[in-house]
């Protein structure tokens, strides 16, 4: 028994002996608002008398740990980010070696370790290792107050709100200011996304909305004014845009329309003219064919034209001496040509077409129509006291069941022939 106790009390000795280095830390979790300065309390206990070796580390959330403080041999090394801001709360050499760090920022939260080595001492695990959080509250930022959608009667709008910053996420409520405040909850407000929806606006809902932004660390506010309008503005530009648009289109078909019963208008009056002017022309008369045999047919210029009838029956008006002086036998010569007289005198024929050979006109036959041409005779023609001698006229063989009458029921037609004029010209 006596020997079992004895060796308890020598392993313990042995153990203190091995653990004689080791930190302190008084405190696991420090939290500080933006600004404010941290004090971070460690102190370190050793059966040696040397100096430590001091190093602190920072590791921020979804990064590595990087040095920012290091003491050995009475010279300190302080990071970049950390330089001005960092130092020991109490004057090294000491045992205390806790660290204050001014004018905290949002970088400076994490973790904190402090690793302590002592010439001549050993040390047992991690007992060497001081851990402390660090978390930095940040007041939220002025938030931003916005309107979306035009509050007009009976439409829906949703005000926003939102804080650039801070830590911890702020939550954001929203009031209308009024006699009595007007506080709305969820579904109709989102404290997390700071949105607040109203739908089916009445004249009512205008007023001025305050949005407050709220964390640990402080409160902002932001406000914004409504005015509700009995017609919305969108509403009257989108209406004057399609009314213009409807306004031009029928214009337009007003001004085709109109055009277009013009140019009806105009076609029709010249339609009207045209059929007045047909009506107002006397139609061409039918000339009568000479009945039986006592008309006589004859050859002038080639065609058939009707002489007169013995009854006194004349299908042409008389022609002046001027008009028939040209008038030639089917032979295209001269032949039975007798110029007139004018003043006691033979008056010479002008040269014209007509002493060309033209084809000559038969009778019909059958209802047929037909003609031949004659040569021209051009051989010399004996002349009398300088007058041509007139041949006797040529009576055409119409048979005798071929009347003028039958031609015209037969579907003949009586052809008008003009004559020719002493210069050769047509009349």
């Amino acid at each position: 028994m006596g020997i079992l106790l004895t060796e308890i009390i020598l392993s313990v000795q042995t153990e203190v002996s091995l653990a004689l280095l080791e930190v302190h830390v008084e405190q696991k979790l420090v939290t500080v608002i933006q600004g404010q300065n941290v004090t971070l309390p460690v102190w370190y206990s050793s059966s040696s008398d040397e100096k430590p070796y001091i190093t602190w580390y920072i590791q921020r959330a979804q990064e590595e740990q990087t040095q920012i403080f290091r003491y050995m041999d009475g010279e300190a090394d302080i990071a970049e980010g950390f330089r001005g801001r960092l130092d020991f709360v109490y004057k090294m050499p000491s045992r205390n070696i806790s660290i204050i760090i001014n004018k905290t920022q949002a970088s400076d939260s994490g973790q904190y370790r402090c690793y302590v080595n002592v010439r001549n001492d050993q040390t047992v695990g991690s007992s060497n290792i001081g851990v402390i959080d660090v978390s930095i509250l940040v007041p939220p930022s002025k938030p931003t107050c916005e309107l979306h959608g035009d509050p007009y009667i009976s439409a829906n709008v949703t005000l926003s709100c939102k804080s650039s910053s801070g830590h911890p996420v702020p939550l954001y409520t929203w009031i209308k200011k009024a006699e009595i405040n007007v506080v709305y909850f969820p579904p109709v407000h989102d404290a997390v996304k700071g949105t607040l929806t109203l739908t089916n606006l009445t004249a009512d809902n205008s007023g001025m909305y305050v949005c407050t932004s709220r964390n640990t660390a402080g409160v902002s506010e932001c406000s914004i004014t409504m005015e509700v309008k009995s017609i919305s503005r969108t509403a009257m530009i989108v209406g004057a845009v399609v009314g213009s648009i409807v306004g031009l289109c029928c214009l337009a078909i007003l001004v085709t329309v109109l055009i277009y019963l013009y140019r009806r208008g105009k076609r029709s009056v010249q339609e009207e003219t045209e059929n007045d002017i047909k009506e107002d022309a006397p139609a061409p008369k039918t000339l009568p064919w000479p009945k039986g045999n006592d008309s006589s047919l004859a050859y002038k210029n080639g065609t058939l034209s009707s002489m007169g009838s013995h009854h006194g029956h004349k299908p042409y008006p008389p022609k002046s001496p001027s008009d028939t002086t040209s008038i030639n036998t089917a032979t295209g010569s001269n032949i039975g040509y007798r110029p007139p007289y004018v003043n006691g005198r033979v008056t010479t024929p002008t040269p014209s077409m007509s002493s060309q050979s033209l084809p000559s006109y038969m009778a019909p036959t059958n209802g047929n129509y037909y003609s031949t041409a004659v040569p021209a005779n051009r051989g010399t023609l004996q002349k009398t006291n300088g007058v041509e001698p007139q041949p006797p006229r040529k009576e055409a063989n119409i048979p005798s069941g071929v009347t003028p009458s039958n031609l015209v029921r037969m579907g003949a037609v009586p052809v008008m022939v003009p004559a020719q004029s002493q210069a050769g010209s047509l009349v």
